[in-house]
């Protein structure tokens, strides 16, 4: 690294963070003429303006603008490297609240198995399960969430994640249902029938009517429910089909020994669609935090068993 000044980095922080040469000046015990000095040498290294004048005011450019998490947290992990070592996490005495957002099915499948996990060691911890309402980072940056798992889609480039498993969708109908009494399911008896469809955004179609219009099929789906578990009790008291992902029918608080669930047939859906990749994910800034990185090898703990196997194999 023969020639990188990695104090640049804490001047770049300061000066983003305040978008003015004094302000960044006093944030760091500087001269305004030293801060000056200091953004040229920054300009230089990044070739870009980062700071511009806009009037009477001085803004940050685009360059800076989209620097600003990735810059936050290099600090902040450097500043967490050089802190003293923390003393020993006591579990028994541990009191604290953790926000996790989850869908219902993990909540169902995994969520009694992880609150037993984390209150025998630590009895004063409170696991808050919160809705995944909307995808995207704000939760973990803000700090009104302290894990996520699911999908990593919209998170951004500054939160930390780690796959957890590979799961996948099955097709599920009601026990007794036409479509239980065959031993495959084509695309066209499978789209005869009309269908349930679970999305808490309320949207309707997804990856599989894609590649069902890609053959000139199309399934109806006559009703959209928030959950999957809404609409797995929908499919278990009507001929509606719907498609769960198959850790929620392995895994769920109503399998069965064999792997299904109490009234519900479960079978291969007509058309393969890619793997569904469950992670963990969480933001740099309680990467080091011991409560919180015990917390994570509970969540890969429970979760390890199924990235061991092929879930939701009817």
């Amino acid at each position: 690294m023969t020639g990188t000044d990695l104090n640049l980095l804490i001047a770049l922080d300061a000066l983003i963070a305040e978008a003015s040469v004094a302000g960044a000046a006093r944030r760091l015990g500087l001269s305004a003429s030293a801060m000056s000095r200091t953004l040229t040498r920054l300009r230089e290294a990044t070739g870009d303006h980062l700071l511009v004048r806009a009037g009477r005011q001085m803004v940050l450019t685009p360059c800076a603008e989209a620097l600003r998490e990735r810059v936050r947290n290099v600090v902040h992990e450097a500043r967490s490297v050089l802190r003293p070592s923390v003393p020993e996490l006591d579990l028994s005495r541990l009191e604290r609240d953790f926000s996790i957002r989850a869908n219902d099915g993990f909540i169902e499948a995994l969520g009694a198995q992880l609150i037993e996990s984390v209150t025998a060691e630590a009895p004063l911890v409170r696991l808050r399960f919160v809705p995944k309402v909307e995808r995207g980072p704000v939760p973990l940056r803000e700090g009104s969430a302290d894990l996520e798992i699911g999908v990593a889609s919209e998170m951004g480039p500054e939160v930390r994640l780690q796959t957890l498993f590979r799961d996948r969708f099955v097709g599920a109908v009601r026990t007794g249902h036409p479509l239980a009494a065959l031993r495959r399911v084509s695309a066209e008896r499978y789209c005869a029938f009309e269908h349930v469809s679970a999305s808490p955004r309320g949207i309707a179609t997804g990856p599989l009517d894609e590649a069902l219009a890609a053959q000139g099929w199309a399934r109806k789906i006559v009703a959209v429910v928030p959950s999957f578990p809404g609409a797995l009790a929908v499919a278990r008291t009507s001929d509606l089909v719907t498609m769960v992902p198959g850790t929620f029918i392995t895994n769920g608080g109503a399998a069965r020994k064999d792997g299904s669930a109490a009234g519900i047939h479960v079978f291969e859906l007509p058309l393969p669609l890619p793997p569904i990749v469950i992670s963990l994910m969480w933001h740099p800034r309680v990467e080091l935090d011991p409560a919180h990185r015990w917390l994570r090898d509970k969540v890969r703990a429970i979760c390890a068993p199924l990235a061991q196997r092929r879930p939701g194999k009817p």
